[in-house]
């Protein structure tokens, strides 16, 4: 399609500029936006924006089922239900830029995907895996102060490695931390996470630092920033050691906090104030904490149940 990849350009453009999206959503676009392109190319005659129809989004998307179906690629519904998505998106740009008179996308169904529940730790499997960590044997130290963060705050692994000194406020007892899009929010942080944050940072880290280290509080062997997958193997190693047979991942810490925090009593709003969703929807997976334990009593209680 000879104006596409030009449009796409654009759209990104617009995403950057006005949106003030994060690199990863901008790929994300990019990617599908470029998958769509592709499968224009291989099926279709279409040589500009304004001939792509309904129909054509439809039959894009009955291929990507196909697919999915036939496991001969990797879309999962959840990839599906995106891609729909940033169609709406992307054709809705088109529309007010005047590059398109009419958006074919406007119609599409965004379907209902299956939610799976996350995993979520209990109390006593989250303190077997806190004492799993041998605090005299370095890193022992920042691995736990690691997970007492994650556990203690629901960041995201993003949030977790971008942490810096300046941003950790130990006399309020919060985290200020910059999420999706850059965005700002406040967390609290307990008291034992803001111990082992200010043990980890006045020894082992001390001697860790160099000139690359910056203000990251988390640091490798080498003294630089820590990677996603470094802290992915700090959940695996200890989730193991604790004798946790549950599929465990470092979002697994984020999930557990909110739900924990949900059993707990605290109003949904709030929990979405400090994971930092800008939806209410995606914070309510929780609420099947709630809802399983209704069940529960009505199962218990209720003469006809």
């Amino acid at each position: 399609m000879s104006d596409l990849e030009n449009n796409i350009k654009l759209f990104v453009n617009y995403l950057k500029l006005e949106k003030s999206l994060s690199d990863n959503t901008i790929n994300s676009y990019v990617f599908d936006l470029k998958l769509f392109s592709l499968y224009l190319d291989e099926n279709s005659k279409i040589n500009s924006s304004k001939e792509i129809s309904e129909k054509t989004l439809i039959d894009f998307i009955s291929y990507l089922e196909n697919h999915l179906n036939k496991r001969e690629k990797n879309y999962s519904e959840k990839s599906i239900y995106r891609m729909i998505s940033v169609l709406k998106s992307y054709f809705k740009y088109l529309v007010i830029e005047d590059i398109i008179a009419d958006n074919p996308a406007e119609n599409l169904d965004t379907p209902k995907i299956s939610r799976l529940l996350p995993s979520v730790l209990t109390i006593d499997e989250v303190n077997k895996m806190l004492d799993a960590v041998d605090i005299n044997k370095k890193p022992g130290l920042r691995d736990r102060a690691i997970l007492e963060t994650m556990y203690a705050s629901g960041l995201r692994v993003s949030e977790v490695i971008s942490l810096e000194i300046n941003n950790i406020f130990f006399d309020d007892g919060f985290l200020r931390i910059f999420g999706k899009g850059s965005k700002e929010r406040i967390v609290p942080i307990g008291k034992s996470a803001l111990n082992f944050i200010e043990k980890y940072y006045n020894s082992e880290r001390l001697l860790t630092k160099n000139k690359y280290s910056l203000n990251f509080i988390f640091l490798n062997f080498r003294g630089r920033k820590m990677t996603r997958m470094s802290v992915w193997n700090i959940v695996k190693k200890y989730s193991s050691l604790a004798g946790i047979k549950k599929e465990i991942h470092p979002h697994t810490l984020r999930h557990t906090f909110a739900t924990h925090l949900l059993e707990g009593g605290a109003d949904i709003r709030i929990i979405q104030e400090m994971l930092g969703h800008s939806d209410i929807s995606t914070t309510q997976i929780y609420t099947h904490i709630d809802k399983e334990y209704l069940i529960e009593v009505h199962k218990s209680f209720h003469p006809r149940a």
